[in-house]
């Protein structure tokens, strides 16, 4: 069944101007005054608790909100856990889906959606005990790893020991508790799995220290996707993720840094001559976002690695003035 959360709505002037060209999303976003987002369940990314959802997913959603309505808080996020939950992409009753090529693809939406900027540089990683005398993948040859039956961190496992010509011990479960509570009794030696899932078990169960060793099994992106039914809708959401990310420029003798980087005047689009201000205003930038939901700021503590602006030796990257 498909899982809706829901943020508090407060009142709030519509903040699409006045005589703009809408499209048919922007439409119903302003009748309802309400941003509908959506996305799997990701640690860090997207969680549900007792009070509300969070994660970076959630704080782009509401980023978009800020920039089309005003109001960051006019915001729905629903869980997408089965492939009838992805139905509600053709249906139109969501209007953002943060998605990953496998989703896209094994949900046949490729028709269907306007594939926007990448959001989060995902990967299937390994994980191991802090005491563990492996330091990178290669010092796994002949050990005990788990992983769930037909992942993708089984095919990264056997693609990556083939290509380095070692072997390992294969231990696959069908289950996610199954596999978790091997490893947490040392049944196998290692645990593959996506690395904010695995930050979150090292996280949640202390009885093993653990880390995640640094070089990934594969590394893959979640973009931000909209209905190819409105171009000026995919336009703003595009817009608005690569406002938080040139947000993260420093200034230079030769560029402006900071939210004079990207400045963006879109009258066209309904957007109001601030529209950038109260974005930031109401998220922070891309980099603080990371660090409040996966960063230093979070249980899971995961540096940025490719998730860093370009600057930072990251790989995101917004076009600024040159």
């Amino acid at each position: 069944m498909r899982t809706l959360t829901r943020i508090a709505i407060l009142g709030s002037a519509l903040y699409i101007a006045a005589g703009a060209t809408a499209g048919p999303v922007t439409e119903r976003i302003a009748q309802r005054h309400l941003v509908r987002c959506a996305a799997v369940e990701r640690p860090g990314l997207f969680t549900r608790s007792a009070v509300g959802p969070h994660g970076l997913y959630v704080d782009l959603c509401r980023a978009v909100a800020a920039a089309v309505l005003g109001d960051p808080d006019r915001i729905e996020f629903h869980l997408y856990e089965s492939a009838r939950d992805f139905d509600a992409i053709r249906s139109k009753n969501d209007d953002l889906f943060f998605l990953s090529g496998s989703e896209i693809h094994q949900n046949h939406l490729e028709g269907v959606i306007l594939a926007g900027p990448a959001v989060y540089i995902e990967s299937e990683s390994v994980l191991v005990p802090a005491t563990s005398a492996a330091r990178d993948l290669p010092q796994l040859a002949g050990e005990d790893i788990c992983f769930l039956i037909g992942s993708a961190a089984e095919r990264g496992l056997e693609a990556y020991f083939a290509e380095h010509k070692v072997s390992f011990i294969r231990h696959a479960y069908s289950e996610d508790g199954e596999m978790n509570d091997a490893y947490q009794v040392q049944q196998c030696h290692a645990l593959a799995g996506e690395r904010t899932t695995l930050a979150s078990s090292a996280a949640a169960r202390a009885q093993l220290s653990s880390r995640i060793l640094p070089s990934a099994l594969i590394e893959f992106p979640i973009i931000a996707a909209t209905s190819t039914e409105d171009g000026p809708w995919a336009a703003i959401v595009h817009w608005t993720i690569l406002t938080l990310l040139a947000a993260d420029r420093p200034g230079t003798a030769w560029s402006a840094g900071g939210k004079n980087a990207l400045p963006i005047q879109a009258a066209e689009l309904g957007l109001a001559g601030d529209w950038q201000k109260r974005v930031l205003e109401a998220t922070g930038s891309y980099s603080s976002i990371y660090e409040r939901n996966l960063g230093a700021g979070s249980p899971l503590k995961l540096d940025a690695g490719p998730n860093a602006n370009r600057i930072e030796s990251g790989i995101l990257i917004a076009p600024f003035i040159e």
